[in-house]
C-alpha cells in the first residue's frame, strides 16, 4: 500500500487528518507509531478544531522537519532551504485544493469549531473531502522528499 493510499485509510480509521498524513511517514522518521499519533494529534481540525492550517498539511509539515528539517539556529542557509521547501509543499497543496486553511476547504464559517470531534459516520464521510486530502498531502510529500518511489 503506497502511503497516500495509506493516510487515506488511517483517517477513514478514525486518526485525524493530521495524524492520518504524518503516520505513513513515521518510520522514515525514527518514530514509532504511537509517537508519531501523539505528535500529530494536535493539529487535527486545523490545530484543535480551530480550522486554521488544514491538519493533512501541518502532518506533512511535521514530516518534512523531521526529515529535511534543519537544527542549528545559526544556519540561515539550511533555514532558507527548509523553509524554501515548506512553501513549495504549501503551494502544491494549495493549487491542487484551493487553499491551506481548513475552514475554507470544508466551506465553514470563521471561528473555532466545538472542541468535541463529529462522529466518523457515513454522513460524515460524504460532507467532508478530509480522505482525499490526507492522501494528497501524502501524495505530495512522497513526491517531494522520495520521488524515486514514484518511479519504479
Amino acid at each position: 500500500m503506497t502511503r497516500p493510499e495509506q493516510a487515506e485509510k488511517l483517517f477513514r480509521e478514525g486518526y485525524n487528518c493530521a495524524q492520518a498524513a504524518f503516520l505513513p511517514f513515521a518510520e522514515e522518521c525514527g518514530l514509532s507509531r504511537e509517537t508519531a499519533a501523539a505528535l500529530a494529534s494536535s493539529f487535527g481540525g486545523g490545530m484543535g478544531r480551530l480550522r486554521e492550517v488544514c491538519g493533512a498539511v501541518s502532518g506533512i509539515f511535521l514530516a518534512a522537519g523531521l526529515l529535511r528539517g534543519y537544527s542549528d539556529p545559526k544556519d540561515p542557509a539550511a533555514k532558507k532551504a527548509h523553509y524554501e521547501l515548506i512553501q513549495r509543499l504549501a503551494a502544491r497543496y494549495r493549487e491542487e485544493n484551493g487553499s491551506i486553511v481548513c475552514r475554507e476547504l470544508l466551506g465553514l464559517p470563521a471561528g473555532p469549531d466545538s472542541p468535541t470531534p463529529e462522529a466518523r459516520t457515513g454522513a460524515y464521510y460524504k460532507k467532508r473531502p478530509c480522505p482525499e486530502l490526507v492522501r494528497c498531502a501524502a501524495e505530495i510529500l512522497e513526491e517531494e522528499l522520495f520521488p524515486k518511489a514514484n518511479k519504479l
